[in-house]
């Protein structure tokens, strides 16, 4: 039983995540109430004076510090085995992919339910990352360097300096 609860709680954290970003209205309620906003301003300029990353990006860095938490083995073992380097493969260290720290996505049959899965979400967002950033040395810099990434990502319009004023 405690087999069964352990490898299904990845997914079930995932799950977890998705069902969070259902919230949006109470985050928008917050951000306005933050600022002393009215319930007309438009919600992109506020998340951008708070710093505040969209839900897609907020997902993403939680996902993100996960995987590097289990590749680093600040993470239990029951995450960081699903999550497999395409260097750790006999098949592929010929590759030029196996000398970075690119994660293999494991191949899925639905992709509502499947691609949601922790082994799969997890990858894809690893290897979204810049390189520069999958090879920070420590949890507070990959934080750091993510969600600046992150911020960048979430307001393009800004540009990358936007974030150098934080």
């Amino acid at each position: 039983m405690v087999d069964g609860v352990t490898e299904n709680a990845p997914d079930f954290f995932i799950c977890l995540i998705f069902v969070a970003s259902c919230h949006c209205r109470l985050r928008v309620s917050m951000s306005r109430l933050v600022l002393s906003r009215s319930k007309y301003d438009h919600i992109t300029s506020l998340l951008q004076e708070l710093h505040w990353l969209r839900i897609k990006q907020r997902i993403e860095f939680k996902l993100s510090v996960l995987v590097f938490r289990c590749l680093n083995g600040l993470a239990p073992s029951y995450l960081s085995r699903d999550l497999l380097r395409v260097s750790d493969l006999a098949a592929r260290q010929r590759l030029r992919s196996s000398s970075t720290s690119t994660l293999v996505v494991p191949l899925t049959r639905l992709s509502t339910v499947g691609d949601r899965a922790f082994p799969v979400a997890a990858a894809r967002t690893w290897n979204s990352l810049s390189r520069s950033l999958t090879s920070s040395s420590s949890l507070a810099s990959f934080r750091r360097q993510l969600k600046a990434e992150l911020f960048v990502r979430s307001f393009p319009d800004l540009g990358s300096s936007a974030y150098d004023r934080i």
